[in-house]
């Protein structure tokens, strides 16, 4: 077919073709824009991109997403087309370009991080770099496997934000607890502040990862947990708990089946003050073993104060938030509970009150 009768069938597509013709138009176009790409001014680029855009209208999913897959790598391709292939609802055809694109910009991949499907937002987790613009949204908006992946992209730059986000979100979470403390780059306070909630075989692994602090870590560690748990404690007030447990304690009318209550009623102050009163232990340390989202402290001052294991995983479960526990971990507390002594709880207790002088 010679450069007239295309110019003629293209035009043709463009005003009133039927998709099929637009659709094997496009294939045509694609074949002469990649063919001659590395030759072509960004004036021709220009014009490339309007005929593809008008092409585009109407044409079938599988079309639009083959031409993605044939502009996903060039060099040059026309931004407003990418930009368009980007923000197509269909990850087949957004996926080759939000991956690959070298053409696509920071804003447009924000926007499709914010409005589109979490596949959308798996594909972006894949580029080879991404800015931190755009890991502030995806480790926002995206799901667990998205956090995962784009914290596993040596390619990916975090804010502080973004790690504030990432270490909040790995608490519980061991794999991405691993994954976010293992990257050589981390700021030196969101590393201690994911050590300070992280398991203790996570806590080993990471310490292995970074050498360098391990030495003095469970120090500084204690230091960050402090702080965390005097963060928390701000903005609770407890004024009105301390009365009401006084007022039971001087009617001799405080038990444990009042701190069963209280925790099953989501009754946080109230319990940690009732906790502090009958078992007449430090406030700050039974506010600070229920702050921290970790299971042992609970434990260690239930089974100190000789409490059932219902009041103990009442506790627990006020604890954990909106979450909750899942059943493996809800059963591997209870084993826990069941063979510690309370002489042995106690004596952690005295040690760690000796510690801290609290």
């Amino acid at each position: 077919m010679s450069n007239n009768a295309f110019l003629t069938e293209l035009e043709e597509a463009l005003t009133n073709g039927p998709a099929d013709k637009r659709a094997k138009t496009l294939r045509r176009v694609t074949d002469l824009f990649v063919f001659g790409a590395s030759h072509f001014s960004e004036d021709h680029v220009a014009m490339f991109d309007g005929v593809f855009q008008n092409l585009m209208v109407n044409i079938e999913t599988s079309a639009r997403a083959a031409l993605a897959e044939r502009l996903k790598s060039v060099a040059n391709a026309p931004t407003g087309v990418i930009r368009t292939l980007a923000l197509d609802d269909d990850i087949s055809v957004a996926g080759p370009v939000l991956t690959e694109s070298e053409r696509i910009d920071n804003a447009s991949l924000v926007e499709t991080a914010r409005t589109k499907s979490q596949p959308h937002l798996m594909a972006i987790s894949n580029r080879r770099e991404i800015a931190e613009t755009v890991t502030d949204v995806l480790v926002e908006r995206g799901d667990r496997d998205v956090a995962l992946n784009v914290a596993r992209n040596k390619g990916a730059r975090f804010s502080n934000i973004g790690y504030l986000r990432l270490v909040k979100r790995s608490e519980g979470d061991e794999e991405l607890a691993r994954t976010v403390g293992s990257r050589p780059e981390i700021p030196r306070q969101h590393f201690l502040r994911l050590l300070s909630t992280a398991s203790k075989a996570v806590r080993i692994s990471l310490q292995n990862a970074h050498p360098e602090i391990a030495a003095h870590v469970e120090a500084v560690v204690d230091r960050v947990a402090v702080d965390i748990q005097k963060q928390a404690a701000m903005s609770r007030d407890y004024t009105a708990a301390r009365d009401l447990i006084e007022n039971m304690k001087r009617s001799s009318n405080l038990s444990e089946r009042d701190i069963d209550a209280f925790a099953r009623a989501g009754k946080f102050e109230e319990t940690a003050v009732a906790l502090s009163v009958l078992g007449d232990l430090p406030f700050t340390l039974v506010e600070r073993a229920m702050v921290l989202d970790r299971v042992e402290p609970i434990l260690l001052v239930a089974k100190t104060m000789n409490m059932s294991w219902a009041t103990a995983r009442a506790i627990l479960m006020l604890c954990a938030g909106r979450g909750g526990l899942g059943a493996d971990t809800v059963e591997s507390c209870r084993t826990i509970f069941n063979k510690m002594k309370p002489e042995t709880a106690a004596q952690v207790i005295a040690f760690q009150r000796s510690r801290r002088q609290v």
